[in-house]
């Protein structure tokens, strides 16, 4: 039984990836069988699987036929920003206040901040295949903040929601950031929050995380539009309601 546990999890976290990375495209069928075979697992845990990514809304079961990787539409995307900001300024806020009575919360952001500038320094420098290449690095740094975020915001059931959010919003980040420019963009506005974190700035940090928020959902909005023919019926151009 632990095997099959410890099997369920590793067939997860691939899929997971996949999904997340768009290795595997929205509306991509996902039949237990073939994945076991490609994944070298029996059904069951390709089944436990399958079953916890529907939980996080990365699966959607469609009747009388298997399972498929959730589509994405642009109302959904602008619904789930719409409750971002509801949740991750007073996250930064609250954070920024806690570091200025706690050198301890402080300190990962100061360090945080050195990194964003030292990669700025490195991707400027770099020729535009390796800057092609620097993505994930950048991707890393975003996640040590959205982590440290997480972990140093007081209230728990906030953080337990920005946390439960993850798994869509990193399937999205990789539309996001659709090029270099809009990268260092995204990079500048890390900075700021980051910034407003280290001084103890509440209302700064807030502002400036509803800021980034707003301008990764246009970049979105003008990533998945532009898109359409390449991801077809599974991007949704419905109404943003």
């Amino acid at each position: 039984m632990a095997r099959a546990t410890g099997k369920s999890e590793a067939v997860y976290e691939r899929l997971k990836q996949d999904i997340e990375s768009l290795r595997l495209r929205p509306g991509a069928k996902l039949s237990e069988i073939q994945l076991g075979e490609e994944l070298g697992a029996s059904r069951t845990p390709v089944r436990e699987a399958i079953r916890s990514l529907a939980r996080e809304g990365l699966v959607d079961f469609v009747p009388g036929e298997v399972a498929r990787v959730a589509a994405i539409s642009l109302g959904g995307v602008h619904s789930l920003f719409e409750f971002r900001m509801l949740l991750e300024p007073e996250a930064a806020s609250q954070v920024a206040a806690l570091g200025q009575a706690r050198e301890s919360v402080r300190e990962p952001f100061v360090r945080l901040l050195t990194r964003l500038d030292g990669f700025e320094r490195s991707f400027r420098a770099r020729d535009e295949a390796q800057q092609a290449q620097s993505f994930q690095d950048f991707y890393a740094l975003t996640e040590i903040f959205d982590q440290e975020l997480i972990a140093a915001c007081r209230n728990a059931y906030l953080a337990r929601t920005i946390r439960d959010l993850r798994s869509q919003t990193v399937r999205l980040r990789h539309l996001s950031h659709s090029g270099p420019q809009r990268m260092l963009i995204s990079l500048d506005e890390h900075r700021a929050m980051v910034e407003a974190i280290v001084n103890g700035d509440g209302p700064a940090a807030s502002a400036a995380c509803r800021h980034h928020l707003a301008q990764t959902l246009q970049a979105l909005i003008d990533s998945l539009t532009g898109q359409y023919a390449e991801f077809g019926a599974e991007v949704h151009l419905d109404a943003l309601g």
